[in-house]
């Protein structure tokens, strides 16, 4: 999730069956910063995370150091088929009640 031209962006994680979901902020979309969070968010859970599905944005690059750290695998969702994280879309429209499109994310607290 980006914030006001590029102002920052937020790491959204949905467990599927639980809605389980967990934020985290980060400086940027680069793929390395999007690794980091992904990895710091899920590290707790580890032994529970079983796959990752993702969107194919170059902010995932980083997916194989993901599969490495987590010991799971990453699978990417097909071309034109934004349906396959329809769950996660959902929980950040949730999630922009609280922080509304348009947002400078730098100026987000790191709590909500």
């Amino acid at each position: 999730m980006l914030g006001k031209h590029g102002t920052g962006a937020m790491v959204t994680i949905l467990e599927h069956k639980t809605r389980f979901y967990v934020v985290k902020k980060v400086a940027s979309n680069s793929a390395e910063d999007v690794t980091k969070a992904t990895i710091e968010l899920l590290m707790p859970y580890k032994a529970h995370v079983h796959t990752i599905r993702t969107d194919n944005g170059r902010e995932f690059a980083g997916h194989e150091a993901i599969a490495e750290a987590l010991e799971t695998d990453v699978y990417f969702e097909h071309p034109y088929s934004s349906w396959e994280l329809d769950a996660n879309e959902n929980a950040n429209g949730l999630f922009r009640q609280y922080v509304k499109k348009g947002t400078d994310l730098t100026t987000v607290p790191t709590v909500i």
